[in-house]
Parts: structure tokens; sequence; C-alpha cells
């Protein structure tokens, strides 16, 4: 099997004919083989895409065509396995949903800083470390010290700072994501809440683990991906967790041997929270699954739903 490229890509910029460009897009996406899923919204682009080496150069390459593309930056990565199904581009209101109408990172933005600095900002003491991701993203690793706000998705990012956090009292704030595009849109919202001193990192944890020596790493644990891999480690490489299709959520192998696993259908996170009509249905789908193994054809109904909130 040629070698999977996995490249994760966003810009802010507007692309007020976004829809214009999706069929283009598509069809570009599609003669090179390329799978994964992409967004396009007046406020730019962002998604996550898995191809051969040679088809995410060219996908890459028609992207940079466009003048207001010219300098997209990608992170990427390889696989084992292809990680995602098929592919599907499409138009969105925000490339990363805040819901908070008028945050416009092209205008006013924190300022970044590079992985290889990173460590020295998040050390000082007057610095409130904040990781901006969901909880079960944050499960999965963090930076050591790192404050969870223990948000279930993005859009409840804006609430908790405004009842928790005061620029009066912490007034230096570093924050960071998964590569990057949603710790950028935070910092935009934070500065507007008067937050003085707003810093991201740049690349998000994805450069950071690419590009920072393990010996000098302050990253605890692995980092949750938005694909089949579930989640990264050092250099980028393959974790460890995998994935309860019941509820979306990264399972360990420790997990996975509790009585309360069945395989396509629960795991301790959700167990509890099935009602009898989703078991039924988790374990006829699951059905299907084994069945189509069985014949060596690929199920796509079994997919995991959060691959599309790609950071």
């Amino acid at each position: 099997m040629s070698e999977i490229i996995v490249a994760a890509i966003y810009k802010f910029v507007k692309l007020e004919d976004c829809a214009l460009l999706r069929e283009p897009l598509q069809a570009q996406c599609d003669v090179l083989g390329i799978t994964g899923t992409l967004l396009l919204a007046t406020e730019g682009i962002n998604g996550t895409i898995a191809g051969t080496r040679g088809g995410i150069a060219q996908l890459l390459a028609y992207l940079r065509a466009d003048p207001r593309l010219a300098d997209l930056e990608h992170k990427q990565s390889t696989a084992e396995f292809p990680p995602f199904y098929r592919m599907k581009v499409k138009l969105k209101s925000e490339i990363v949903t805040m819901g908070v109408p008028g945050i416009n990172p092209t205008e006013r933005v924190g300022q970044y800083i590079k992985p290889e600095d990173w460590n020295t900002l998040i050390n000082d003491p007057d610095v409130l470390l904040i990781d901006t991701r969901n909880d079960y993203e944050v499960d999965v690793g963090t930076f050591k010290g790192a404050l969870d706000p223990r948000i279930s998705t993005f859009r409840e990012f804006p609430d908790y700072v405004k009842k928790h956090l005061d620029p009066a009292k912490k007034p230096r704030i570093a924050m960071f994501c998964t590569g990057g595009i949603r710790c950028e849109k935070a910092s935009a919202y934070m500065l507007e809440q008067g937050f003085p001193e707003v810093y991201h990192l740049q690349g998000g944890i994805l450069k950071y683990l690419e590009k920072v020596p393990a010996e000098q790493s302050l990253w605890q644990g692995e980092c949750f991906v938005f694909d089949q891999r579930v989640a990264v480690g050092q250099d980028l490489a393959p974790g460890h967790y995998e994935l309860c299709y019941g509820c979306s959520r990264p399972i360990t192998l420790a997990e996975k041997a509790h009585h309360h696993y069945q395989a396509g259908i629960s795991c301790p996170k959700c167990y509890d929270s099935l009602t009898p009509d989703k078991r039924a249905a988790a374990m006829e789908r699951q059905k299907q699954v084994t069945l189509s193994v069985k014949r060596g054809e690929k199920h796509i109904g079994r997919k995991k739903r959060r691959v599309e909130s790609a950071d």
C-alpha cells in the first residue's frame, strides 16, 4: 500500500465567492483520490484530507494557485490505513463554529508563538494557559498546568470566558488547540473582551509535537485528532486510543476491557445513557459491519461522527 499522507489545513481569509469554489474543489479532490472534509465559508477554509503524497501535493498546489490562499500552510503526518471513507466539501457559515457574530481573526488576532518558543511562555507564572478544546479531547492529553474549561463544544467557550475569566485579574493569556484554528478565533474573541495580552500556539499541538523534541516537551498524553487514527503522539506517530462507535469518544485499552464495553455498541462512558432503541440500532449496525468485514467490504455507516468537527 502506498504511503498515506494526512494534511490539516486552515486559513482565515475573505472568500465571498466560496459557494462558487465548492464544486470545482470537490471535483479536483475526486480526480486526485483525496478523502476527508473541507469546509468553506466567507471567513476562509478549514479541514483535514488524506491521499497519496503526490495527490496531496497537487491539491495543495491547486488551492495555492488562488492568490488569496497562496500562503496557505498545512500540517502533515502519515497514516497506516485510510483515515477517511469519502470526500466532502461543505459550505458553512463559519469554518470553526463559535457562534459569536463579528469575530474576525483577519482584522484582529492574538500574538502567534512558535512551537520552539512555547515552553518559555507557558512557564511564566503570570501567564494563564487555557486549553480551548472539548472535554473529550483534553482527556486524551494536554499541556502541563493548562486550564481545562470542560466544554463539550467550542460554542460554549465564550460563555465560559464571561463567567470565569477576568482581564483585570489575569491579563496575560496563552491558548492552544489541535491545529491552531480554534485558538486563533478564541484569541480574537478574548481581545474583544478586554484581555490586553493574548497569545496562541502557532500551528497548534500538532506542530508542537512535530517540532519540539520529546525530552523538551511539556505535552502530557496524546493528541486527539478528527480522523480514524483517533490520536497521535510525539512526532505525530499513531497513538494508542480507539473509538467507541456508540458515543464517538476516545477509549483506552483498559476501557475496552471493561464489562460495559461492547464493540461498536457502547463503552463505560456511554453504557448507562443508551436507550433500548439506541442499543438495538447500534447492535444492528454492528451486525452489518461484521458482515461487511467478512465480505471484505467497507461499511461507511460505521464512522466517527466527530470527524467533521476537524480543527
